[in-house]
């Protein structure tokens, strides 16, 4: 055996021990807290909410109250708290910004079908108690219906970002400053910066709306940019944003740096529909959607509504964390996915990923990968949708180490 396919062996051989070991842990089994009695678990956001250092993870929920939980981190495990005790209609998504400049961030979650609101809450720190709900803000009250997905960023290089939110029932997406005094200021202004498709029918089929959002520099001119559905958009002057189309189809959209280059890589997972698991290269200038090529990952992945992008295995590149739903329709006692699959694609940094098989069969929704208990590696946060829920499991990579940050005193 020749010299080169030893070390092609080699390499191989130490990338595969490289992977991570994931303790799995379930409120199935009691390894967390229950999170409520809702069966559709909206949104998962993932922050450290009480500045100790480490992150914490919170829930929505629609159907039943409490509409949001937090799962607080402790030295072993979580505490649950309420951080909305009562019924709303919260939608997938969510947002973590320091809305009152106070030093600890808010959140921000919309109103679904059912509801024209956007909604955000003031973190109480240091003040906490498990079942004292947060005082909530609107940002949004009137208009159309459903707000899947938002996020904060400069995209108008004012110094200070801004909200951008989807409003489905508008096929719009709207871009709000924080006023000055946000705790006695509401509704937020805001103005339309998008409206119309956004890969919501591709080739593939038909997606039941446009969705998904991010913020990245796409363009490399050290101006946040935003991603939505399979667009990403140029901030041209005042409130008015070139659309730039980079996929056939539409749904969850991020954005790395995957291999060399001057600009970042987008992925898109198909989100509510059918449709492959892509990630686009620019081969030339990234404001012409000609120059975005496609280089496909999954040919057919059904509701992938979980789309993350981290370094998993702690080599210094970034990967791909992709999964599917097992359920959507609420009517069914069966799952329409039963083997819906969930895949960790490892990047060698060059535009190259090896595929592999985290999960069969298990629901994912709005899964979240963040270092969960501390200890500086990336771990995976997962609240399914509609399928055997109400659930929570969280994946510990490599099990919980010594934490890499010390706690502030107090």
């Amino acid at each position: 055996m020749n010299r080169c396919v030893l070390s092609f062996l080699s390499l191989l051989t130490s990338l595969a021990a490289a992977e991570p070991k994931w303790s799995h842990l379930s409120s199935k089994n009691g390894g967390l807290p229950a999170p409520g009695e809702s069966t559709q678990q909206t949104g998962a956001l993932v922050a450290d909410l009480d500045r100790d250092g480490v992150n914490d993870f919170v829930l929505s929920f629609r159907q039943v109250a409490p509409a949001l939980v937090w799962y607080r981190r402790r030295a072993k495990g979580w505490d649950r708290y309420v951080i909305e005790k009562d019924f709303l209609t919260v939608e997938a998504g969510g947002a973590v910004y320091d809305i009152d400049g106070d030093g600890d961030p808010d959140l921000v979650f919309g109103g679904d079908w059912q509801s024209t609101e956007v909604w955000w809450w003031e973190n109480p720190y240091p003040n906490f108690a498990p079942m004292v709900s947060w005082k909530r803000h609107l940002i949004k009250k009137s208009g159309a219906t459903q707000h899947h997905d938002q996020t904060f960023g400069d995209f108008k290089g004012t110094g200070r970002p801004q909200l951008a939110f989807w409003n489905q029932g508008a096929k719009t997406i709207f871009l709000a400053d924080i006023p000055a005094d946000p705790r006695h200021a509401e509704p937020w202004p805001c103005v339309a910066m998008f409206s119309g498709r956004a890969g919501e029918r591709g080739d593939q089929g038909k997606f039941l709306y446009a969705e998904g959002i991010a913020a990245a520099d796409i363009d490399a001119d050290g101006k946040i940019d935003l991603l939505a559905g399979n667009y990403w958009f140029k901030h041209t002057g005042g409130t008015h944003f070139l659309p730039i189309q980079v996929g056939t189809i539409g749904g969850r959209i991020a954005a790395g740096k995957f291999k060399p280059g001057k600009y970042l890589q987008i992925v898109i997972a198909p989100g509510d529909g059918v449709g492959p698991l892509t990630w686009y290269d620019c081969n030339g200038n990234p404001t012409n959607a000609i120059d975005w090529v496609g280089h496909e990952l999954v040919d057919k992945m059904v509701h992938g509504h979980s789309l993350q992008v981290a370094d998993l295995d702690g080599d210094g590149k970034l990967d791909i964390f992709a999964a599917e739903m097992a359920k959507w329709t609420e009517k069914r006692s069966d799952p329409d996915n039963p083997n819906a699959k969930a895949w960790i694609f490892y990047g060698d940094g060059q535009g190259n990923f090896r595929r592999t098989e985290f999960s069969s069969g298990i629901g994912f929704h709005e899964a979240r990968v963040a270092d969960l208990d501390g200890d500086g590696d990336m771990d995976i946060l997962d609240k399914p949708y509609n399928w055997d829920a109400p659930r929570v499991d969280v994946w510990l990579n490599n099990g919980t180490g010594p934490r890499k940050r010390m706690e502030p005193s107090r």
